[in-house]
């Protein structure tokens, strides 16, 4: 892919984003600003959380969430664990991980849209979370250190970048040896082509960006994953799913023989 269409598509993207975290902080009403965001909210969004999870947080945090999953959920967080949350939005996951790992631990959010980092940082302060932190930032150059990260989580997030390999070799690189990814994404079926995917939903929508099962896994062990697990929740459309992904950074760099 040449550089412009992908700084085109990236640029797509961040008004998408940046007009739904306008759309919640002025209660959807962005007046002289960009059309309203359109959710669907049978595959996408808060609904996929449980109610007390929801109840627990600020209504603006709840209302940003755009993702097709609940990463949270499955990422099996412990107590004084580093969670990264890759596109954070709202901060609904950032949220969530920081209240699971405690005040021993951290949750970063990482975001590319000054809409969404405002207002991830005053619902932050609404639900009182000290011990989170937002970055302004891009997925495919996290800024953060290298061996750092336990639990790398994303909601719907990496199959709206251009460049997956390098999400995946970036994720690979800040994660501590034996850390591990718990992510929620949408995967297509190994028999669908791009032009299908792309008939059946857009870019921003999270379905013509999507890779195939095959794709995702060769992608994650290509950047170093291993004990891959891809298993869809729901379809999201024909032939496209919703689906968790795990995967764990070995514990030590595989030895070669000289």
């Amino acid at each position: 892919m040449s550089e412009q269409p992908t700084t085109d598509l990236r640029e797509t993207v961040r008004l998408r984003y940046a007009a739904a975290a306008v759309q919640v902080t002025e209660g959807g009403t962005a007046c002289c600003g960009p059309q309203p965001v359109e959710i669907d909210e049978e595959n996408f969004g808060s609904t996929l959380y449980a109610a007390d999870e929801r109840d627990a947080l600020p209504t603006e945090a709840v209302a940003a969430s755009l993702g097709c999953g609940n990463p949270t959920a499955v990422a099996e967080l412990r107590e004084g664990e580093r969670v990264l949350d890759l596109g954070s939005g709202g901060g609904i996951d950032v949220l969530l991980s920081a209240r699971r790992v405690g005040p021993t631990g951290k949750a970063y959010g990482l975001d590319m849209t000054e809409e969404m980092l405002a207002l991830a940082l005053a619902n932050a302060a609404r639900a009182g979370a000290t011990n989170v932190e937002f970055l302004k930032g891009t997925i495919e150059a996290i800024p953060l250190p290298a061996n750092t990260i336990d639990v790398v989580i994303s909601n719907c997030v990496i199959n709206l970048s251009t460049d997956k390999p390098t999400v995946f070799t970036e994720t690979f690189r800040v994660l501590r040896p034996g850390g591990r990814i718990g992510i929620s994404d949408v995967v297509a079926d190994d028999t669908l082509t791009p032009t299908q995917r792309a008939e059946r939903g857009d870019y921003v929508g999270c379905i013509a960006g999507a890779l195939s099962f095959t794709e995702y896994r060769q992608g994650l062990e290509a950047a170093g994953f291993t004990h891959i697990e891809i298993t869809p929740t729901h379809s999201v459309a024909d032939g496209m799913h919703s689906a968790v992904i795990r995967a764990d950074k070995p514990t030590a760099e595989p030895t070669t023989e000289p």
